[in-house]
């Protein structure tokens, strides 16, 4: 059992009668422990000591190291998931591409002969002719079809105007002339049709 302290109290300031001035006795000794015992180590506020105190603060450091390499470890394999999903939506964008032109390689070679071909204008043109129901052909299997132009009503979602054609035989509003064809892939526009609109006057005027 540990020897109890005396502890010297220490005196009150003295003042002088004038009440301006003040004494302080300093001699009073600070305690000191008897010999053979030493002070407790010092306790914080939650009654740790100071090596519970470091142990903790090792625990604490070594679970935030843990945290970073786990992050960066996360990191770096979303990293890798990002560039292998680029590098396979190119490979798949390549595939594509090289069925679709595959397709048409032979087209090309028809024309590339007739551009060679030294028969009359006639059978020039039937050659041609030739190529571009083979196209046609390339483009249906790919369910690529042509915009209904002529004789059509005028519809803005499929249709880009290049003007207006008075005439008394269409309609009024509706196609009178398509300039370029326009095509879409299923339901998906891929380019609108060119066209004129009819002006009827005899329409209008009734």
């Amino acid at each position: 059992m540990k020897q109890e302290r005396e502890l010297t109290v220490v005196d009150a300031p003295e003042f002088s009668e004038t009440g301006t001035e003040a004494r302080i006795n300093t001699s009073t000794e600070l305690p000191v422990p008897p010999a053979g015992e030493e002070f407790e180590s010092p306790t914080g506020a939650d009654g740790k000591t100071e090596s519970g105190a470091q142990a903790e603060f090792e625990q604490l450091r070594a679970e935030r190291n843990g945290l970073l390499d786990r992050l960066a470890r996360l990191q770096a394999e979303f990293e890798n998931a990002r560039k292998r999903a680029e590098r396979e939506r190119g490979e798949q964008r390549d595939f594509v591409t090289g069925q679709v032109v595959e397709q048409f390689l032979p087209v090309l070679d028809n024309f590339e002969l007739a551009l060679k071909s030294t028969g009359s204008e006639k059978q020039l043109r039937s050659g041609v002719d030739l190529i571009v129901k083979q196209m046609k052909e390339i483009l249906q299997k790919m369910q690529v079809t042509a915009i209904a132009s002529v004789g059509e009503v005028f519809d803005p979602r499929f249709h880009e105007a290049m003007g207006t054609v008075e005439c008394d035989d269409v309609p009024d509003q509706h196609v009178a002339e398509e300039v370029r064809r326009g095509y879409k892939l299923r339901e998906k526009l891929l380019r609108p049709a060119l066209v004129r609109v009819a002006h009827n006057n005899k329409q209008v005027s009734e």
